[in-house]
């Protein structure tokens, strides 16, 4: 059992977390024809966009209520209604998100008081779903921002059926947690379609941030689940929460629609996925296919061939609470050492964490001890580079951002599939790095001894 600490200086130094309204952002993204709108200045949302155009290579829908100082201390109706006016007007979206910011949070801003009153004054807006998610910057973080938007929206969207009878056997809710890249969530949709079931995944980045090419250019989101299609989603079966942080809206819409859930807080590794596999396999009423049975022999394959290579290595990993929860547990599977783990905000998870602390911390944390416990393998997000470098080790990029490598929306991680490949990544950075730094060349021969040959390191 790992002990929680909190970090305690002053200051953060090279930042690990991002803030609540980017994760709230992120998980409207992962809807048909959505705006995300933050509640705040201009240059609270710039930060956002750069950073997910930097890690999707992608077109990125961001808007913002452009605050300034003066509407700020006055207060925000004025600039949230013609954000959203303007918005209807020019992109035609199928939903609003809003998410508020640090400074309109400290202010105070009654923003669905807004919204009660922005829909008074303008019946046509009547039919156009506004959610409203109450993210400030200035505590929590990233998978928080996220777990309270996916909470909101099964809270506002979802509707209650009428009898427990309309359920479909085979249809089932996934609830992602933000530590599931677009390439997981479309294996997962891949895992759900071979065992005969409808998933209804929300939010469904997937289909939205896959990096697809659409055949003309739209202004909101190009993909994703449909408005029409989450208020059905208490007809289906079952709901898959995966993440601990997808608990919260698992629970609300086993609340508001009776459907019953069953949580999986990691998708990478072996057992979790024989776990994962058995259940589908038990609510589809199918045998597992002959695919995933080949799949899992892989992977204990791949285990055999790099558990050499990756048990003994001493660990360092900086990451959201789910993702470090998921990826250490694994490479603990392995037999690596988790010997620094940091994290940005607090989780159930984190207690479980196979290392003696978690930090809830920074970079600079995570390069110090990692520095002070001889660590060799680091695992986080690109801003993680400067450190590696400096310590000389391996470095695996995980999570956001991934702005310095190609293909982050599509790196897979869950399943059979994606822990095998996951597996043999960190083995090749680990093999290519002992080939840098420890094959005997002639640069590394020391001058001849005396009245011997040369000798090596």
């Amino acid at each position: 059992m790992a002990i929680v600490t909190l970090g305690k200086k002053a200051c953060a130094v090279n930042p690990l977390k991002m803030s609540q309204p980017i994760g709230g952002a992120l998980a409207f993204m992962g809807l048909r024809g959505a705006m995300p709108l933050l509640h705040g200045s201009q240059g609270c949302t710039s930060f956002g966009l750069v950073l997910f155009v930097r890690h999707f290579k992608e077109a990125i829908p961001l808007q913002t209520t452009a605050m300034s100082e003066v509407a700020t201390v006055l207060g925000g109706y004025d600039n949230v209604e013609q954000a959203i006016l303007n918005i209807h007007k020019r992109t035609n979206p199928e939903i609003i998100g809003i998410c508020s910011t640090g400074v309109t949070e400290t202010k105070g801003d009654d923003v669905e008081g807004y919204i009660r009153q922005i829909r008074k004054a303008h019946p046509h807006l009547a039919d156009l779903p506004l959610v409203y998610v109450s993210t400030p910057d200035f505590k929590d973080a990233f998978q928080d921002g996220w777990e309270k938007t996916v909470a909101r929206l099964v809270e506002v969207l979802v509707e209650t059926p009428r009898s427990a009878a309309r359920r479909d056997p085979k249809r089932v809710n996934l609830l992602p947690g933000c530590h599931l890249t677009p390439g997981d969530i479309e294996e997962l949709r891949t895992i759900f379609d071979d065992f005969g079931l409808e998933a209804s995944i929300l939010p469904d980045l997937g289909g939205s941030l896959d990096g697809h090419i659409p055949a003309e250019f739209t202004p909101t989101t190009i993909g994703g689940i449909g408005v029409e299609e989450v208020a059905t989603m208490g007809q289906s079966a079952w709901t898959i929460a995966v993440g601990a942080q997808m608990r919260r809206a698992a629970e609300a819409l086993e609340q508001k629609a009776g459907v019953p859930f069953r949580l999986f807080e990691r998708l990478c590794g072996l057992a979790a996925n024989d776990d994962f596999i058995q259940f589908l396999s038990e609510i589809s009423g199918r045998p597992v296919p002959l695919k995933y049975r080949r799949q899992r022999g892989q992977l204990v394959d791949a285990m055999l061939d790099a558990h050499f290579h990756i048990g003994g290595r001493k660990l360092a990993i900086g990451a959201e609470p789910d993702l470090l929860f998921d990826l250490s547990s694994m490479l603990h599977d392995m037999g690596a050492h988790v010997e620094v783990a940091v994290t940005t905000t607090q989780s159930p998870v984190l207690a479980r964490v196979e290392a003696a602390e978690v930090l809830i911390g920074d970079l600079e944390d995570l390069e110090r001890r990692a520095k002070d416990r001889g660590c060799d393998l680091l695992v986080t997000h690109s801003h993680g580079r400067q450190a590696a470098g400096r310590l000389r080790i391996p470095f695996y990029r995980t999570g956001m951002p991934m702005f310095d490598r190609l293909g982050a929306g599509h790196q897979l991680q869950v399943g059979y599939r994606g822990t095998r490949d996951t597996i043999f990544t960190i083995a090749n950075l680990i093999i290519a790095d002992h080939e840098a730094h420890h094959e005997a060349t002639p640069d590394t021969w020391r001058p001849k001894a005396e009245g011997g040959t040369p000798a090596m390191h």
